[in-house]
């Protein structure tokens, strides 16, 4: 399988690419930066001709489209949307950033929904055909009784919607396209008291993305099994 995962250097994005590439598939590890990420860089060795590093900027339309043109001709399986941002420490209903919101925005929903449009030639060409967008539990609406981190919770809620609609407007070319929750994790994002490592986390995601089928495109998954309400 030839899998696409944005937001490779760090993080969930990381281990995915490590996971990945472990059980044998070919990885196209995406990033900002590729030449600062030195723990995508320390892959490469072991898995020369499956790993392939590609600077990406999901907020940067150019960015986006110079990745896509490096792709050629390649078919691909996966395309997993993961690169993200927080939102900033001004979320509250008190001191809300605007201006930082509209870039949170920017990033997490139309980000992955840049990259899913630039790269969706290549899934067209794929077997898997799948599309997996990671959100977030603060992305739900029915789920959300704590209020709050305005600008992260809006955005994950937008991404979830355009996943529902990739989902009805690509059924008919059994493209499949779900948002998956990966837990509270402990990365540079998610703190050092998140309850989940990414290790743990990305095997459940794996699974779940392994298992799920056309009929299901749409879905909000969640990393250990079953779906999160929307």
């Amino acid at each position: 399988m030839r899998a696409i995962v944005t937001g490779a250097s760090r993080g969930i994005g990381l281990e995915l690419t490590r996971q990945l590439l472990a059980r044998g598939d070919t990885a196209l590890a995406a990033c900002r930066s590729p030449e600062s990420a030195t723990a995508l860089a320390a892959l490469a060795p072991a898995h020369p001709d499956r790993l392939h590093v590609h600077a990406c900027d999901i907020g940067d339309g150019k960015s986006v489209a110079a990745f896509a043109a490096e792709l050629g001709d390649a078919a691909i399986d996966l395309l997993v949307n993961n690169a993200g941002v927080w939102g900033g420490e001004h979320q509250s209903l008190g001191d809300l950033d605007v201006d930082e919101a509209l870039r949170t925005y920017e990033v997490n929903a139309l980000g992955a929904l840049r990259v899913t449009l630039a790269v969706l030639p290549h899934l067209r060409r794929g077997q898997g055909k799948k599309i997996v967008h990671v959100t977030s539990g603060l992305g739900s609406i029915l789920d959300n009784t704590s209020g709050g981190y305005y600008g992260y919770r809006m955005a994950k809620a937008a991404l979830n919607m355009a996943s529902r609609s990739l989902a009805v407007d690509l059924r008919a070319e059994r493209i499949t396209s779900v948002v998956i929750d990966p837990g509270w994790v402990r990365t540079d994002m998610g703190g050092p008291g998140a309850s989940l490592t990414a290790e743990a986390s990305v095997q459940g995601m794996l699974r779940e993305i392994d298992a799920v089928t056309l009929e299901r495109s749409g879905a909000f998954l969640r990393w250990r099994g079953g779906d999160f309400p929307f």
